[in-house]
């Protein structure tokens, strides 16, 4: 088989939601994430692929994007569980009290801003794996689930 000359790189996780302001508040109070543009006109390929979105907006921190949207319409279900989907998203950070924080800023952000949870639960305890590796698992609003990765010395 021949190998494909492309060297992908992750740009952003679309995240489909029912509230767009209220999603853009958690990850604004959360990560400390910026709102970098908005859009509420679509091509017509876009309303082919998601029929009913309204609104789209593009969040950044550091070299994370969020692209947040509705969908008039929307189910407001949540995730499938034993559905096939992206089960997280894995995001790294620097310093193995970053995921400290971290925890401590989800707990302060979910009793300071009111807003409907898809899923009452609390983020994970920090786990560290046989390498060294430590995870802090945490939800958004919508019930996805965000895994926050300190990886010791040079390892990614």
């Amino acid at each position: 088989m021949e190998l494909l000359d492309i060297a992908p790189r992750f740009h952003h996780l679309a995240i489909q939601t029912d509230d767009v302001d209220a999603t853009i508040t958690w990850y604004r109070e959360f990560l400390g994430a910026t709102v970098e543009w908005s859009l509420t006109s679509f091509s017509p390929l876009t309303h082919a692929r998601l029929p009913g979105i309204e609104k789209l907006a593009e969040l950044k921190k550091g070299g994370v994007r969020f692209h947040i949207f509705d969908r008039a319409g929307h189910s407001q279900d949540g995730p499938d569980p034993l559905g096939y989907q992206y089960q997280h998203v894995g995001i790294t950070v620097s310093r193995p009290q970053d995921l400290v924080e971290l925890r401590q800023r989800w707990l302060r952000v979910r009793e300071q801003i009111d807003i409907r949870w898809a899923r009452d639960e609390p983020p994970s305890e920090i786990v560290t794996d046989d390498d060294g590796m430590q995870s802090l698992y945490v939800l958004d609003p919508n019930g996805l689930e965000l895994e926050f990765v300190y990886f010791p010395g040079a390892a990614s």
